[in-house]
């Protein structure tokens, strides 16, 4: 399998095995594949939540500094690359 590298250009989405699923009991949201899960913190949810197939990563970093006008766009765009290349390697992510 080609390694998937996140940049500011590539659109994400979760991979075809995987589902963003919403834990009511635990108050929590997860990414369910088989025989794994991710537990998401609420970081990390904003980030996946968007990883629509639409937008890129660009979009993703422009829509987050706007529903969080005091986070640094920089921080915002160095954190969302690193937790979705983190989630691309570990094949919960594709472009």
């Amino acid at each position: 399998m080609m390694r998937v590298v996140i940049d500011a250009d590539v659109v994400p989405r979760l991979a075809a095995h995987m589902r963003l699923r919403q834990d009511r009991a635990r108050g929590q949201w997860t990414i369910q594949a088989p025989e794994r899960s991710f537990v998401l913190d609420d970081i990390a949810h904003a980030i996946v939540s968007r990883c629509d197939g639409v937008a890129s990563v660009a979009a993703i970093v422009a829509d987050l500094c706007a529903a969080f006008p005091g986070a640094p766009p920089d921080a915002v765009e160095r954190d969302v690359a690193a937790l979705l290349q983190d989630l691309a390697d570990k094949g919960v992510i594709t472009a």
